[in-house]
C-alpha cells in the first residue's frame, strides 16, 4: 500500500514500533532527577549500545597502557526506561543520547562518543598519533564513522531488526549502503592492521562496536544476510580487536541487556573479578 505524506507532518505517539515510548518530536527532560556521582575523576553515564561501548573501551585501553588518572564510574542509563530524559543527564547533554561525561577535575561536561574519544585522547596524549598526517587520518576515519554509523544503525538496523512491519525498499536500500560501508572498510585493511594504518587508535574504537559488532554477529543478527564471510580483512581485524584484554572489559560495563555476563555498573578494576575474560 502506498503512502501519501500529509501537507503537515503531525506527531503520533505510536510512530517508532518498538521505541515509540521514548520517541517525540522536542527536546529538553521530562523529569527532575540527579544523577549520580562517584568518587572516580570521571562520571559516565551510558549503556552498553555501540556508541556507550566505545567509550568504555577507551577507558580501559587508558587504564591498560597505565593511566591511573583515567579512573571512572559508569552509571548505567536505562534508554528504554527515559532515564536519558531527566534533567540530570539533560544538564550534560541537551541531545539526550548516551553516553555522556563528566570530567570532575575540569568540570568539562562532554557529550557525543567522537567528542568524548578525542576528549580523552588529547588529555591523556594517547591513542592518538602526534604526526599531523597520521593524526589527520585518524579523524578521517573518526568522522567516517561518526557519519556512516546512522546508516548501519538508524537506518538499516532500525528496519531489519525493530519495526513493526518488514518492507522490502528501506530494507534494500539500506542493506545496500551497509555492504559498500563494509567493503569500504575491507579494502582499507587489506593494507593496513588497524583502521588508520599500523597504530591502534580511537578510530579502531570508534569502528569496531558497529561494524566489528555487525560482522562479528552481535548487533541485529544480520551477519548472514549480508554475507560478511565477503570481507575477509574486516574479520580479520573484528577479530584481533576483540581479543585485546581492555575490549573484554570495555564489553561488559553497562550491559543490562542480551545474553551473555553483564555489568549493569562500573566503579573500579575489582569489579571485573567475578568475570572469566
Amino acid at each position: 500500500m502506498s503512502y501519501s505524506p500529509p501537507k503537515v507532518w503531525t506527531w503520533d505517539s505510536q510512530n517508532g514500533g518498538q521505541f515509540a515510548n521514548i520517541n517525540r518530536p522536542v527536546s529538553g527532560a521530562t523529569h527532575d532527577k540527579a544523577l549520580p556521582r562517584g568518587t572516580q575523576p570521571f562520571q559516565l553515564y551510558s549503556l552498553a549500545t555501540p556508541n556507550g561501548v566505545k567509550v568504555t573501551i577507551m577507558f580501559e585501553e587508558l587504564l591498560e597502557a597505565g593511566f591511573d588518572e583515567a579512573e571512572y564510574d559508569a552509571w548505567l542509563i536505562n534508554i528504554g526506561d527515559g532515564d536519558q530524559f531527566s534533567s540530570g543527564f539533560v544538564d550534560i547533554n541537551p541531545n539526550s543520547k548516551i553516553p555522556a561525561l563528566l570530567d570532575t577535575i575540569s568540570g568539562n561536561r562532554v557529550f557525543e562518543s567522537g567528542s568524548i574519544l578525542l576528549y580523552l585522547a588529547e588529555k591523556f596524549g594517547a591513542f592518538l598519533p602526534t604526526d599531523v598526517a597520521k593524526r589527520t587520518e585518524v579523524m578521517n576515519w573518526l568522522f567516517w564513522q561518526m557519519g556512516s554509523a546512522p546508516f548501519l544503525g538508524g537506518g538499516f538496523g532500525h528496519f531489519y531488526a525493530y519495526a513493526p512491519e518488514k518492507f522490502e525498499y528501506p530494507i534494500n536500500r539500506y542493506a545496500m549502503e551497509v555492504k559498500r560501508q563494509l567493503d569500504v572498510l575491507d579494502k582499507q585493511l587489506a593494507n593496513h592492521n588497524y583502521i588508520a594504518g599500523d597504530e591502534y587508535s580511537i578510530a579502531d574504537m570508534a569502528i569496531w562496536p558497529w561494524y566489528g559488532g555487525l560482522v562479528l554477529g552481535r548487533i541485529y543478527n544480520a551477519a548472514e544476510f549480508l554475507a560478511v564471510e565477503q570481507y575477509p580483512n574486516l574479520l580479520r581485524w573484528a577479530k584481533q580487536i576483540d581479543e585485546r584484554p581492555a575490549v573484554k572489559r570495555g564489553y561488559l560495563v553497562n550491559r543490562a541487556f542480551g545474553d551473555g555476563p553483564q555489568m549493569a555498573e562500573r566503579h573500579s578494576a575489582a569489579d571485573f573479578d567475578e568475570f572469566k575474560l
